[in-house]
């Protein structure tokens, strides 16, 4: 019996990049510049206080959706999730970015 095997690359194809971010110093915004590609997504949780934001391609740099863990939730217009060709900003949001406080993130696109 004779096979013929063709392998194609998918036309949608997602990249992932996770990491962590501890700021012991005076907090500053952070970006990560070599991740290799544009984020369309991208989810920052800070695990100290449950606080997060959720940044969606189509949103203006510097927006964000933040959840706090007291569960309200809404919109921010300013210092939160800015994305690059090659990756993304982590803004001064005082509820996500805080000092001594364990952050991890999620970059797909």
């Amino acid at each position: 019996m004779a096979q013929t095997i063709a392998t194609e690359q998918p036309l949608n194809t997602a990249r992932i990049a996770t990491g962590t971010y501890l700021d012991t110093g005076t907090v500053a915004a952070y970006t990560w510049s070599d991740l290799g590609f544009k984020p369309r997504y991208i989810r920052v949780i800070n695990t100290a206080s449950g606080d997060e934001e959720c940044w969606i391609e189509g949103m203006d740099d510097a927006h964000a959706f933040k959840r706090v863990s007291a569960g309200t939730g809404g919109a921010i217009t300013s210092l939160g999730l800015t994305v690059t060709d090659r990756g993304f900003t982590f803004g001064l949001d005082t509820d996500v970015n805080v000092t001594n406080q364990q952050v991890y993130w999620v970059a797909i696109g």
